[in-house]
């Protein structure tokens, strides 16, 4: 035997395999995860992790995190963690938080990287969620799960059942676009856009829902800064209108709140075009297929929280015909508008107010006792 002990001699590494796996089955049949370099790796497959969120995982062992907001957990023992990221594009930014303590990472673009937790870790069971900051339009990573120091492993945290579902589809207000960023909004890195400080984020966190974010910057109904309508990507994995389709049915809400509608005001209004002239059939198209996909839902219509989206006359007008034919023939149909809003993207006080707004609305109506006691 090598004097030193060497974990790569063949005969220590499979007693130390074997130790594992009897630890495993001590501890609550915890799955053996694999041995590679002296580290402990949990697979991305593994049981031990939590998906919550529109995840694509075609590929079990290469889950692509997407959508903002979106949030990977798991409870694991170890003096050393660290997260490995598959193939990422575009600009890939995440919270993560373990044992309560939080900082930023960012997956890099390319085939693979690996982040290590640099905060403290003593003995004992310890907890992690992954929060992804940045939007689906702005880049996509592939998770590959942990590596943890020798003799560490992971398992699935205990869940308890939320109160509620909620489904929050938006725009860059509710992306997080440029909440971080100083006296101008700025587009350059997205570092700064953090969609776990938007209004959306912090309602759902008010009622201890489990929640989705589908948020699109620059996206309209009709129109916006990008060339796909909220229409083509609402249901999809990925905000592109030739990706497949989510499962739906796999995840339904309580709860529905669209915010919609800023950048088919601001998009004319910056280029010197008319208001366009079909939003309120295409607003109660949209709002029917919403409705399709999930009919034992609460559907409320929010209007607001930039210039435009606030007060714009056009849009206030024909976001409200679209509300009166839909709340008409739907008695789960509902609607509410901000008061506070913003010249640029909210900044996060912004998104305090916002959220306090829609907050407090949201208390007072009945639907919000029901969803809690599902």
């Amino acid at each position: 035997m090598n004097p030193k002990g060497s974990l790569d001699h063949p005969l220590v590494r499979q007693l130390c395999l074997l130790a594992l796996a009897v630890a495993c089955r001590a501890q609550d049949a915890r799955p053996l995860a694999s041995w590679t370099g002296g580290h402990v790796v949990v697979a991305a497959s593994d049981p031990a992790f939590v998906y919550d969120g529109r995840f694509d995982r075609a590929d079990a062992a290469a889950p692509v995190d997407i959508w903002e907001s979106s949030r990977i957990s798991a409870d694991f023992q170890g003096a050393a963690l660290a997260l490995r990221f598959g193939r990422s594009t575009g600009e890939n930014y995440f919270n993560l938080e373990v044992d309560g303590r939080s900082a930023a990472i960012s997956a890099d673009p390319g085939a693979g990287s690996t982040v290590p937790w640099t905060g403290p870790l003593g003995p004992g069971l310890h907890h992690m969620v992954l929060v992804k900051r940045s939007e689906a339009s702005a880049g996509t990573a592939v998770f590959r799960g942990l590596e943890l120091s020798a003799g560490g492993w992971a398992r699935r945290p205990a869940e308890s059942k939320p109160r509620m579902r909620i489904l929050f589809f938006g725009d860059s207000v509710g992306a997080g676009a440029c909440a971080e960023d100083g006296t101008k909004d700025q587009w350059e890195s997205r570092r700064t856009h953090n969609a776990t400080v938007s209004f959306m984020a912090l309602t759902a966190e008010a009622f201890g829902a489990d929640f989705q974010n589908i948020s699109v910057s620059g996206i309209g109904i009709v129109t916006g800064y990008v060339d796909i309508a909220f229409g083509e990507i609402w249901d999809r994995l990925y905000p592109a209108r030739d990706s497949a389709k989510a499962d739906l049915a796999a995840w339904q809400p309580d709860v529905v709140i669209i915010n919609l509608g800023d950048n088919d005001a601001s998009y004319p209004h910056d280029h010197g075009l008319p208001f366009p002239g079909s939003f309120a059939d295409r607003y109660v198209e949209l709002y029917s297929w919403v409705r399709g996909a999930y009919p034992r839902a609460e559907i409320a219509s929010v209007r607001g929280g930039m210039t435009q989206g606030s007060t714009d006359p056009a849009l206030g007008a024909a976001w409200a015909d679209a509300v009166g034919r839909i709340e008409a023939r739907d008695p789960r149909a509902c609607h509410f508008a901000f008061s506070h809003w913003t010249d640029q993207h909210p900044r996060v006080a912004d998104h305090r107010k916002l959220a306090d707004e829609l907050i407090a609305w949201l208390r007072r109506q009945p639907f919000m006792a029901a969803a809690a006691n599902r």
